[in-house]
């Protein structure tokens, strides 16, 4: 089996789309790292042998941060924008969408599941 960052790769896939299971690794990176370890692209997960595997995973810990120290830096770099109070910290704030999408129709995922509330009753005359 297959185990890099911490992740378990699925065995009967091409290890190009095995590689994208990691976080921070996505289509071009893993060809990236396949092309530089020498290993062709189609080859099965299961097919590297020991010596494939360690040139992975060298390339992986010298030259990318993936999965908990990528995930940490992403939430400093949030966790920054709340503090200094900028446009984006409050939006992350409030959980609103960040890079200026409309808010008025769309942005269901950041805002969540809708909240009707009731409209205006007529006002009758007498």
């Amino acid at each position: 089996m297959a185990r890099i960052a911490g992740i378990d790769l699925p065995k009967n896939k091409r290890g190009e789309i095995g590689l994208t299971y990691i976080y921070g690794i996505g289509p071009s990176t893993a060809k990236y790292i396949l092309n530089k370890a020498e290993i062709d692209l189609n080859k099965k997960v299961n097919q590297w042998n020991d010596d494939e595997l360690n040139a992975i995973r060298n390339i992986i810990t010298n030259e990318f941060k993936v999965e908990g120290q990528l995930r940490s830096e992403v939430q400093m770099s949030i966790k920054r924008l709340l503090d200094i109070a900028c446009y984006r910290g409050l939006r992350h704030r409030k959980g609103l969408p960040v890079r200026g999408q409309r808010t008025r129709t769309n942005s269901r995922t950041r805002k969540g599941k809708r909240k009707t509330v009731a409209g205006k009753k007529k006002a009758t005359k007498k």
